[in-house]
C-alpha cells in the first residue's frame, strides 16, 4: 500500500497545481472569468466520451445508441459556450487592443494546437489497427500520411476520397470529432467579419431565422438520422446540418453575452450539471405528430432553443461558494478540450475491439470500457500539462 501511495501522489501533486495554475489566471484577468462555465464544458466534455462508449456497441451490432442517447447535444452546448465566451472577451475590444490579425491569432494558439496533436494521435491509433479501414481493407501509408497532413490544417476529406481513409466518410477520419472544430473556425470567421458588428435587434432576427431553420431541420428529421447529430460528414444535408447546429446555439450565445439576463441560484454548478447529465441520458423518443414533426426533433430543438439557454444564464450568474467546486470548475474547464480533441482516437480501438470479439453490450466488457474512459481522460490531462499548456505559452509569447 505505500508504494501505491508514493506512486499516486506526484499525479495529485501534479493534479493540484494544475488547478492553481488556471485559478491563478482566472484572477489575473481583467474580466470576469466565468468559472462555472469553464466547468459545464468539462462536464459536458466527459460526457460526450461516455457518449461514445456507447456508441461504439451500436457501431459493431448496427443498432441505435443506448443509454447516452442524447450524448451529441453537447456539441451544440459547445457552440452556444463558445458563441458567449467569444462575444464576451472581444465585443469591445474591436479596434482599440484588438484586430482581424490579433484575433485570429489568439484563436489560432488557442484552438489549433491541440488539432494537429489529435490528428498525430489519431495515425498512431490507426497504425495500431494496421492501416485497416472498417471493411478490413488496407490502406495506403501514402493516403494515411494524406489524412493526417490534411487534419493537421483542418482541410476537410470527401466522402470515398483517398484520404477518408477509415472509409465511412468522415471529414477526419483520422480523428471524427474534429469536424466541430472545423464549423467552430467557421464561427469565429463569421464573427470577426460580421457578427460583432450587429445590433441587438438584427442579432434577435438572425437568431429567431436560425432557429426556424434548426427547428425544421430537426422535426421534419430532414437529416433521415432521426437525429439532429449531422456534421461530420460533408454530405449536402450534413453540411448544411452542421451548419445550422454552429449558427444557431452560437448565435444564441453571442444573444446572451450582450444582454444583462442571469439567472441566479444557489448551486448553479451542480444543478446545471445534473441537468445535462438527464438531458444527455434521456431515452431516443420514436414517433411523430400529424405525421411529420417527429417527437425526438421536438426534444432536440427545445433542448437547444430553450433549456441550454437557461443553463448557459444560470452557469454565467452563478459563483462558487467553496473551494472544493470551484478547483472542480476550473480544472475541469481546463481539460475539456483536450479531453474532446484526443478521446476518439482512444475510442476508435476500442470499437475495433469489439468489432472483433462480436461484444455489444456495455455489461460484457465494463472490464475493458472502464480502462479507456479513464485512460482517455488521463490522455487528455498529459496532453494538456505536457503539450497544449507549453505550446501555447510560447505561441503567446512568440506571436502576440
Amino acid at each position: 500500500m505505500k508504494g501505491t501511495n508514493s506512486n499516486i501522489r506526484p499525479f495529485l501533486y501534479l493534479c493540484w497545481q494544475t488547478v492553481l495554475f488556471e485559478k491563478n489566471m482566472a484572477f489575473n484577468d481583467s474580466k470576469q472569468h466565468y468559472a462555472l462555465l469553464d466547468g459545464l464544458r468539462g462536464v459536458a466534455a466527459f460526457l460526450v466520451v461516455w457518449y461514445h462508449i456507447f456508441e461504439g456497441y451500436a457501431f459493431a451490432s448496427g443498432s441505435m445508441i443506448t443509454m447516452v442517447n442524447h450524448g451529441y447535444l453537447a456539441v451544440d452546448f459547445f457552440f452556444m459556450l463558445s458563441g458567449f465566451v467569444i462575444s464576451y472577451a472581444y465585443d469591445d475590444r474591436w479596434n482599440k487592443t484588438i484586430d482581424y490579425k490579433g484575433f485570429f491569432k489568439r484563436r489560432l494558439i488557442r484552438l489549433h494546437p491541440m488539432v494537429v496533436l489529435g490528428a498525430i494521435i489519431g495515425a498512431i491509433t490507426f497504425a495500431i489497427q494496421g492501416f485497416t479501414r472498417w471493411d478490413g481493407s488496407h490502406v495506403a501509408i501514402s493516403s494515411v500520411m494524406l489524412a493526417l497532413l490534411c487534419a493537421m490544417f483542418l482541410i476537410p476529406a470527401t466522402p470515398g476520397s483517398c484520404y477518408d481513409v477509415r472509409g465511412n466518410g468522415e471529414m477526419y477520419s483520422l480523428n471524427g470529432p474534429s469536424w466541430s472544430l472545423f464549423f467552430e473556425y467557421i464561427a469565429n470567421i463569421l464573427y470577426a467579419i460580421a457578427l460583432r458588428r450587429v445590433g441587438k435587434i438584427t442579432l434577435c432576427v438572425i437568431v429567431a431565422m436560425l432557429g426556424i431553420a434548426h427547428a425544421l431541420f430537426a422535426t421534419l428529421d430532414i437529416s433521415g438520422y432521426g437525429m439532429i447529430g449531422v456534421g461530420w460528414t460533408l454530405d449536402t444535408v450534413n453540411y448544411l446540418g452542421g451548419l445550422i447546429r454552429m449558427l444557431f446555439p452560437f448565435t444564441i450565445g453571442i444573444l446572451l453575452s450582450r444582454s444583462s439576463a442571469r439567472i441566479k441560484v444557489n448551486g448553479a454548478f451542480w444543478i446545471s450539471a445534473i441537468a445535462l447529465l438527464i438531458l444527455f441520458h434521456v431515452p431516443y423518443i420514436s414517433g411523430k405528430i400529424f405525421d411529420t414533426l417527429t417527437i425526438n426533433g421536438i426534444y432536440e430543438f427545445v433542448v437547444v432553443a430553450c433549456i441550454f439557454p437557461i443553463l448557459l444564464l444560470i452557469g454565467a450568474s452563478g459563483k462558487t461558494t467553496d473551494r472544493i467546486t470551484e478547483n472542480i470548475n476550473l480544472f475541469l474547464g481546463e481539460l475539456s478540450y483536450p479531453l474532446y480533441i484526443v478521446h476518439y482516437p482512444v475510442l476508435y480501438l476500442f470499437y475495433a475491439w469489439l468489432i472483433k470479439n462480436s461484444i455489444y453490450t456495455i455489461e460484457d466488457s465494463w472490464q475493458v470500457a472502464l480502462p479507456v474512459y479513464v485512460g482517455a481522460v488521463v490522455l487528455a490531462w498529459l496532453c494538456l500539462k505536457f503539450y497544449d499548456r507549453p505550446v501555447r505559452k510560447w505561441l503567446s509569447k512568440r506571436f502576440q
